[in-house]
């Protein structure tokens, strides 16, 4: 059995973080049955909002501890972030109800439906995990399978965050029906710091692939981890081509190596070079790239060892080109320029590359002399990196590109509240005020504004937005939602104002693609995504299946196992998920800079087809 630096002498908690789509559910997933089948009890638990432990292991798991059977010791839960908000306001709502009229009861709820709540609740979970030996006794370890990289750090860091603001009281809170049930939890988040900073309890490996974008994040999330406390840190590089299978036979035999193969491991191996000097420290393993989608307990099992290509997947040299759907992104965008403004949406699991599509979409309508606005609320997202330079260098003065930053939104509310809320007060208010804008929950206040403000814009232009991974994009929505229902409560039904959520749901407004991968998985999330979109009243526009190695034909048998893994996932997404289809190939080099964004999006256009059933 292959030794594993991150596994060695595993503390009790281990936390596996990292850049959307670099696999810290699949790593999470097999080094819980690994120390479960080595004899040590194991609780699995995801803090994700579009978690897919379940899928993973074939199984039902919710909001209750969930043994695996297939795996004795092994159980997992998934904090689902709306139930335990129900929960959460029912013990807060319950004692008072019936007590206090009806009309105050609702303003109650209404204070206690937004995103804040939903986070306070999900985090309440997450530090009983930490800190409550009596229901944890009975696990050697704790694995947590986090949310991507910038919501990890916000959770990781939420402990101190309110710790401090409790210390310094409550005040007068607007937030006051959410963090009415925090003023108990003031020992247990102290208590949870003390936990993340031990060493000896808790390990943080951050999972990245052997790419620059992904190394550099976790250089990143190393430097701001550290900051609070957890230094000691682990690096587990997953999904590397192994060298030497990049020949057409897999055996060195006549056929000619395989170019994608060989630039990906170029590139691969440059990246690895120069990693950034703050994770060539830290203890570090590589996993190699398999040929089979890491669902089910086998390739789990498989996934930390190293693979022999099966001799079957080494054979048989279809013709691919002539089984994937011709359906180039051009089409999309062609269609979109024909609108003349309107918001595009792009929406998915993380590491799908949101947002590189978002920026070829973005290029590709200012090319066109169209004003476009390209924007993010992915707090792990780096536009100005994938422009390579941003729109000066092919003139493209119609492009306005931005990035809803929620620090700089909190401080933008702030100086605006008091500036107008806070002008009139004496100083004992003006104190409270400050007091009451400290809360964390002041951030979903901020960045919901700053949603509303650019969405105001695609009225007379294109706004192309890519947006943070599904989960944290769902309670944005859903704190939109919230907003649209109070002004409705507020006008007594007559809506005489069009509210955010409204432009979302309309589809001459609003265009939602959701961006997948043609693997299980991520085709999985994507569906329920959109059953969550359509329950909200929005419907999605379009699909892209992205880097997808069925579309760029390779010859090596390693890639050609898996782009004929893909062909059943494509040939699902077209025949009953996606109106509108493009399927976008691996490419040898990344698409960085202008020039790559603009070729991405200016292949032949294909034909329309007809709208897919949903049987």
């Amino acid at each position: 059995m292959t030794t594993l630096r991150f596994l060695d002498q595993a503390p009790r908690f281990l936390f596996f973080t990292g850049k959307g789509g670099v696999g810290k559910t699949s790593i999470a997933c097999a080094s819980a049955v690994r120390l479960a089948e080595d004899g040590a009890s194991v609780l699995l638990v995801s803090t994700d909002p579009a978690s897919n432990v379940g899928q993973v292991f074939g199984v039902s798991i919710g909001n209750t501890v969930t043994p695996i059977d297939a795996v004795p010791g092994l159980s997992s839960l998934e904090i689902d972030p709306e139930q335990a908000a129900r929960q959460y306001r029912e013990r807060i709502v319950g004692p008072v109800r019936g007590l206090l009229p009806p009309a105050e009861v609702a303003s109650i709820e209404e204070q206690l439906s937004g995103a804040c709540t939903t986070e306070i609740a999900s985090f309440n979970e997450f530090t009983d995990l930490l800190t409550d030996a009596a229901w944890t006794a009975a696990y050697d370890h704790i694995i947590f399978d986090t949310a991507p990289t910038g919501h990890t750090i916000r959770l990781l860091q939420l402990p101190g965050s309110w710790t401090d603001f409790l210390t310094e009281g409550t005040g007068d809170a607007s937030c006051l029906g959410p963090l009415s049930g925090l003023e108990k939890q003031r020992a247990v988040y102290a208590e949870a710091v003390a936990a993340l900073a031990d060493p000896r309890r808790t390990r943080l490996v951050l999972v990245a692939r052997a790419q620059t974008s992904t190394l550099t994040e976790a250089a990143r999330t190393h430097s701001e981890l550290a900051g609070i406390g957890m230094e000691r840190q682990y690096l587990v590089v997953n999904g590397i081509l192994p060298e030497g299978d990049g020949d057409g036979d897999g055996n060195g035999g006549e056929a000619a190596a395989d170019p994608l193969f060989a630039a990906i491991r170029a590139r691969e191996q440059q990246a690895l070079a120069e990693m950034p000097d703050a994770l060539k420290a830290s203890p570090t393993d590589y996993v190699a790239l398999k040929s089979t989608n890491m669902v089910g307990l086998t390739a789990l099992r498989s996934l930390l060892e190293p693979e022999d290509l099966p001799a079957e997947a080494r054979g048989g040299d279809a013709d691919l080109a002539t089984t994937v759907p011709v359906a180039p992104l051009s089409a999309l965008v062609e269609e979109i320029a024909a609108g003349g403004h309107g918001l595009v949406m792009l929406m998915g699991k993380g590491g799908v590359g949101k947002t590189t599509l978002a920026a070829s979409v973005a290029v590709a309508l200012a090319a066109r002399g169209l004003p476009v606005h390209l924007t993010t609320t992915d707090p792990a997202a780096h536009l100005t990196e994938t422009l390579a330079g941003g729109e000066g260098s092919l003139g493209l003065s119609s492009l306005e590109v931005s990035r809803i930053d929620p620090a700089a939104e909190v401080q933008r509310y702030t100086d605006t509240v008091l500036r107008t809320k806070g002008a009139h007060l004496d100083e004992q208010g003006l104190a409270m005020l400050r007091e009451d804008l400290r809360s964390p929950c002041t951030e979903e206040i901020a960045v919901f504004q700053a949603f509303s403000r650019v969405i105001r814009e695609a009225k007379h232009a294109f706004v192309v937005m890519d947006t943070a991974p599904t989960g944290h994009t769902l309670l944005l929505l859903d704190a939109t939602g919230s907003y649209h229902r109070e002004i409705q409560r507020q006008l007594g039904g007559t809506v005489h104002l069009t509210t955010p959520m409204m432009k979302l749901q309309d589809p001459e407004q609003t265009k939602v693609i959701l961006v997948t991968l043609a693997e299980t998985t991520p085709v999985l999330e994507a569906g329920e995504l959109q059953a969550d979109l359509e329950r909200a009243g929005i419907t999605p526009w379009a699909w892209i299946v992205n880097n997808s190695l069925a579309a760029a034909a390779p010859t090596s048998p390693l890639l050609l196992a898996r782009a004929r893994n893909e062909l059943p996932e494509i040939e699902h997404v077209r025949e009953k998920r996606a109106p509108r289809l493009a399927v976008v190939p691996m490419l040898a080099a990344e698409p960085v800079g202008i020039p790559a964004l603009l070729a991405l999006a200016a292949s032949p256009l294909c034909a329309p087809r007809p709208a897919p059933s949903r049987t």
